[in-house]
């Protein structure tokens, strides 16, 4: 059979969609991937995620303390067709200027509705707050006391906002292993609001967001060596008492996906929950900075 470019382009996506479909468990649902590329300073690493309420509009931040602000360019069914980000801008540190060296380490992103933007750091266990995506100048925000003991590198990973504006954060690893705990800020301090439990499979938290619907989904990585990584997304219910009714949306197969590392959740024009989530590629050319989408069945 001789195939037309556009039938061998739509049995093409139909290939990867039922391929990468079928090396996942859960009840989120393969959608589209793409490998998000760019010719500028600065570009790789991309650890954190945020995407608007219509699902074209995005903001991404690097784990060498970088920027940038971004559309995405949809098919006509909705799935994920390009990227394209305007400029990389480097964080600003307070009022001493960039980031220079680890402390640049960024890692959780959360934006607000009015366009602020919050960065969690885990090299200088931290959260700091900017006026928006261009990170200049920025505020320190009040320390936990837990945030000096955490272990270094694998500190305050993911960042979270709520319809009120609170923020919720938890490391990527605990000293004296047992639940990560997530710990919340009201605009004055930090409390330890839950924990998520840890399943003791190897699976570490590396992103969060609150979706429309006011649940906490928590993005996590597994790493096998020589076979890659596999990721994993629960979603829990906010409680005046903490976190509750965890449900595994997503679980893939080592190797399904790269380093996904930010996560996003938004609500389609169908009414459903979309998961986007972004891969830190180590400035490496052996990884991909890929960005995939996932659709809750719910």
């Amino acid at each position: 059979m001789r195939f037309r470019p556009g039938r061998a382009l739509i049995l093409f996506a139909a290939a990867l969609v039922l391929g990468i479909a079928g090396r996942s468990e859960g009840r989120a649902t393969f959608v589209s991937r793409i490998v998000w590329t760019m010719d500028a300073p600065g570009f790789g690493g991309w650890s954190g995620l945020d995407v608007t309420d219509d699902g074209r509009g995005f903001v991404a931040i690097s784990d060498r303390g970088r920027i940038t602000a971004g559309t995405f360019r949809r098919d006509g069914a909705g799935r994920l067709a390009g990227a394209r980000a305007g400029e990389i801008h480097r964080l600003g540190d307070s009022a001493r200027g960039f980031f220079r060296g680890d402390p640049r380490d960024a890692e959780g992103l959360a934006v607000a509705p009015d366009g602020r933007v919050f960065v969690a750091f885990e090299a200088v266990n931290r959260v700091l707050a900017y006026a928006d995506a261009r990170g200049r100048e920025a505020t320190v925000l009040p320390l936990h006391l837990d945030f000096i003991g955490l272990i270094p590198n694998t500190s305050l990973e993911a960042l979270a906002i709520d319809a009120s504006g609170a923020l919720y954060t938890l490391p990527e690893a605990v000293v004296t292993g047992g639940p990560f705990p997530v710990y919340r800020f009201d605009g004055q301090s930090w409390d330890r609001f839950g924990a998520v439990r840890d399943r003791g499979d190897g699976f570490a938290p590396v992103g969060a967001d609150i979706g429309p619907d006011g649940r906490f989904y928590l993005l996590e990585r597994r790493y096998v060596e020589r076979t890659g990584f596999a990721t994993r997304v629960r979603r829990y219910d906010l409680t005046e008492t903490g976190l509750a009714n965890e449900t595994d949306l997503l679980v893939t197969r080592t190797g399904t996906h790269d380093n996904l590392e930010g996560l996003a959740v938004w609500r389609d024009p169908g009414g459903r929950m979309r998961l986007t989530m972004v891969a830190d590629d180590n400035f490496g050319h052996w990884q991909k900075p890929e960005i995939v989408e996932y659709l809750v069945r719910d």
